[in-house]
């Protein structure tokens, strides 16, 4: 694909779900979506189970390449995702929006955590096919 489509993952903190979003979706859709995380508030690092569990699951060392952004800090975006924060975001330019609706499992077990992991790689996954088919 010549243009991708650039897609942000956007949460409060961008220190846990939106990051790991970021992650797999550069591993899993890179070849159709730029991608990016962000937040509406800044942290100091990311989330260290979703790190660790990251790096077991998929070899993905997210303290390597990513850190905590700002929504201001953001390309143009095409694909706007939220992570189902249960606030209001602030005005983000897009021509497409989903709202995942993902619990945040910051401070549960492992369980809940891998959970939020795979239930972000199906969605990814079906964003995928979902741009594929309108594309076709």
């Amino acid at each position: 694909m010549a243009n991708k489509l650039k897609v942000a993952f956007v949460c409060v903190h961008n220190s846990c779900r939106s990051q790991i979003a970021e992650a797999l979706c550069k591993k899993l859709a890179a070849d159709m979506f730029d991608c990016y995380s962000a937040g509406t508030v800044v942290v100091d690092k990311i989330n260290p189970d979703a790190v660790r569990l990251l790096k077991q699951i998929h070899n993905i060392d997210m303290e390597e390449t990513q850190f905590s952004k700002l929504i201001t800090d953001l390309p143009p975006i095409d694909i706007l995702i939220t992570m189902g924060c249960n606030v209001e975001c602030p005005a983000i330019s897009h021509t497409y929006h989903e709202d995942w609706g993902l619990e945040d499992p910051s401070g549960k077990c492992d369980e809940e955590f891998l959970k939020t992991i795979y239930k972000i790689e199906r969605n990814i996954l079906q964003l995928k096919r979902t741009v594929q088919n309108t594309n076709s």
